[in-house]
């Protein structure tokens, strides 16, 4: 007989346990937070570029070589043909306001168009009484462009510091030797009346019948007015609604003839009251009328 061979079983392997230990579970976690996550992709990075810079830039030639290559190199670029600009086109100015735009910029072309500060140029411009409005860009070419918008001159202001026009908003816009450079403006005269520049237009524009008479207007106290006209005529406005006032005195001279008379003033200060004032010449014709026919005994 043969003898029985006995098989042994093999011992199972023993599995090796995947799970980390404390220690490193930890560490992992810790990995994991995002401020550390961010320390170690820009704070460790950041760290090393600074105290390599910090390092580099210890020495004061290699400061002053890396300020002259910089300075090189943003000269070379703004210095460029393309980004000069070479002469100012102004648009919608005269010529005497032109050379005063020039004058006040005060640019030495050509200049580099980064040195150039719009924005200031534009305040600079519009500083200027006789400018409005303005508009200031590069154009291709090299051309500084200088849209301008003048004042348009409304009325003639007289005053102590002389003669000098303003526009409808009582802005100051140009010095007059004389009167008589502007014919065709209407003046006004008196302490206050560059501030009232509106109320006078519309007085203006309501004595338009009386436009060959009229002489101007003049500013009483700084709170009335009084429309001048010729032969010495005077209407004293109230300082409440003076348009309405003056239309009143216009309707009566179109159905009375009030100022083709020998009257030297009409009051309409007070509303309730309008007063005439004749002439010194009317007046000594009266008494005599009234001598001659005995009311004056």
């Amino acid at each position: 007989m043969r003898p029985l061979i006995r098989f042994s079983r093999p011992r199972p392997a023993t599995r090796h346990d995947p799970a980390p230990s404390r220690m490193k579970y930890r560490m992992q976690r810790w990995m994991l937070t995002p401020g550390i996550r961010l320390a170690l992709r820009v704070g460790i990075p950041f760290c090393l570029c600074f105290a390599i810079g910090s390092a580099f830039l210890a020495d004061q030639q290699r400061r002053d070589a890396l300020n002259l290559f910089i300075a090189q190199l943003r000269a070379s670029i703004q210095e460029r043909p393309e980004f000069m600009v070479g002469l100012m086109a102004i648009d919608g100015a005269g010529d005497s306001l032109s050379e005063d735009i020039r004058e006040a910029v005060g640019l030495d072309f050509p200049v580099s168009s980064f040195d150039l500060d719009l924005e200031n140029i534009r305040q600079t411009i519009v500083g200027l009484d006789p400018v409005k409005t303005a508009a200031v860009r590069i154009r291709p070419g090299g051309i500084l462009q200088v849209d301008v918008t003048e004042r348009q001159p409304a009325v003639i202001w007289r005053s102590r510091s002389g003669v000098s026009m303003l526009d409808e908003s009582g802005t100051h816009v140009d010095s007059l030797a004389s009167r008589s450079e502007r014919p065709d403006l209407p003046v006004i005269a008196g302490e206050g009346a560059d501030a009232r520049v509106p109320e006078a237009l519309a007085l203006i524009s309501t004595a338009r019948p009386l436009a060959n008479r009229m002489r101007g207007l003049v500013r009483i106290g700084e709170r009335r007015w009084d429309l001048v006209l010729d032969r010495g005529q005077r209407i004293l406005l109230p300082a409440e609604a003076p348009v309405r006032a003056l239309e009143r005195v216009l309707a009566l001279n179109e159905v009375q003839d009030l100022l083709d008379r020998d009257v030297a003033v009409v009051d309409m200060r007070l509303k309730a009251r309008p007063t005439i004032r004749m002439t010194q010449a009317a007046i000594e014709d009266w008494w005599k009328i009234r001598k001659i026919n005995g009311y004056g005994q």
